[in-house]
């Protein structure tokens, strides 16, 4: 009989550990929406969404449906060389979806971070420009141009050598820990003004590409810019004839409450990036552009024998048409205020909770040591974690000391509370001293 413990056992001794950010020692054999089962039948809510690549949540049987069928049929064939109706069916939602006029097209990837590639392919080619300009704390993937414009851990660059040159790295809007020491009153977006001091002194404008950004920075702790730091740098952008490119693999497709997350901020961006949550739980990666800066690349600069797949195509518009029909993006919204405002409730009774913020159901709650430094607190968020998981709650820590709160849309709110009870007996015995040190000898995170 399988168990976690074997499985976990026989990963260590076949599996790159390149591969690996562990948290708590479990194996999952099965899910059913918002809820996971291990190999010892313990069940879990699921606060994670495998990294909000299960939106829908696990289990559903309509996508398993039409895999099978697709999968009987023809699970794919090569659409470089030949053609299929499924992945221009979704490329034409994919289009009718996205914000801003309907003059787009879409290029299809096996991952999010091969279409972050590919939207640097994009972006050098029609704008013939060679810089790229990303942030500080950002992840956009661990392909070579993804890890190349990323910049929150040095394991994804050290040993490699050299990453893609002139890629330009400048500070995310965090307004909570902000480097200039302002508050909302006093900022004059200096962070935005880092950018604006580099085109002035040694980065000529018209030598960049293109800007990458998070419209919220994910792994870096679920922080969200200003409102008008984005307006303002969109605006920044078309100045300089720069293109804005918005990295939605974890934070689109109604995680958010919306299509996209970019929608938050009233701007159209050059170019979408999608992954994750897109395949519905199957590979699949996406880039959604203006036709014209799709069509600046000619074949093969981003051909992949598997991409456009015929099955992740089905699986994907079918979710796309559940996404529809039960409101899932009006859902995300409404259930993502209850989750925060219970969650605020919290911080309320617990000093060591510094911030919640977030939209829709993707929330960041901050553990911090002290409400006046507001120093992160690693020891504690991965205590909690640690804890929570052990009663049953699927919960991860990012930024250091972050929790990570981005359940599966279809999440009940019997299964909320629940959750919720669970992070507030944990904080509770991390606050007791009632959690050792052991949890770091299996817990490293990011």
């Amino acid at each position: 009989m399988k168990s976690s413990k074997s499985i976990i056992s026989n990963e260590k001794k076949y599996i790159a550990k390149a591969q690996k950010l562990p948290y708590y020692p479990v194996a999952f054999k099965k899910g059913k929406g918002a809820l996971l089962y291990d190999y010892e039948g313990r069940e879990y809510i699921d606060f994670l969404s495998s990294a909000s690549s299960a939106n829908i949540g696990h289990g559903n049987k309509e996508i398993a449906q039409v895999v099978k069928k697709q999968m009987e049929s023809l699970v794919q064939y090569v659409v470089a060389y030949f053609y299929s109706s499924l992945p221009v069916k979704l490329a034409e939602k994919l289009v009718s979806i996205a914000p801003g006029d309907k003059d787009k097209k879409v290029m299809f990837s096996t991952t999010g971070s091969a279409s972050i590639d590919g939207a640097i392919k994009l972006a050098k080619a029609y704008t013939k420009r060679s810089k790229i300009i990303s942030f500080h704390g950002s992840y956009h993937g661990s392909t070579y141009g993804a890890l190349s414009i990323s910049a929150i851990n040095t394991n994804m660059r050290r040993n490699i050598g050299p990453n893609l040159p002139e890629v330009y790295h400048f500070s995310y809007p965090n307004c909570l820990r902000c480097k200039y020491g302002k508050d909302k009153n006093s900022c004059e977006m200096e962070c935005l003004k880092e950018i604006e001091y580099a085109f002035d002194n040694y980065l000529p404008p018209d030598d960049v590409a293109a800007v990458f950004i998070e419209p919220i920075a994910g792994d870096s702790g679920l922080i969200v810019p200003p409102k008008k730091y984005i307006k303002a740098l969109y605006n920044l952008c078309k100045k300089y004839g720069i293109l804005l490119v918005s990295d939605e693999i974890q934070q689109g497709l109604g995680r958010t409450g919306k299509w996209f997350a970019i929608e938050h901020f009233d701007i159209e961006p050059d170019l979408i990036v999608m992954g994750k949550s897109i395949g519905a739980g199957l590979p699949l990666g996406v880039v959604i552009g203006k036709t014209d800066i799709l069509n600046s690349l000619d074949a093969p600069a981003h051909v992949f024998s598997m991409s456009g797949n015929s099955t992740v195509c089905a699986a994907s518009l079918k979710m796309l048409e559940i996404f529809e029909r039960e409101n899932l993006n009006e859902r995300s919204e409404k259930m993502g205020k209850y989750i925060k405002n219970k969650l605020i409730k919290l911080k309320d009774k617990y000093e060591i909770i510094g911030e919640v913020r977030g939209l829709g159901m993707s929330i960041g709650v901050d553990i911090v040591t002290d409400r006046i430094s507001m120093d992160k607190n690693h020891e504690a968020a991965a205590k909690i974690c640690y804890r929570s998981i052990e009663k049953g709650l699927v919960l991860v820590f990012i930024g250091k000391s972050v929790l990570r709160i981005q359940p599966p849309l279809v999440i009940t709110k019997e299964e909320v509370d629940k959750g919720i009870n669970i992070i507030e007996e944990s904080i509770n015995e991390y606050l007791k001293g009632e959690i050792g040190d052991e949890v770091f000898d299996f817990a490293k995170g990011w």
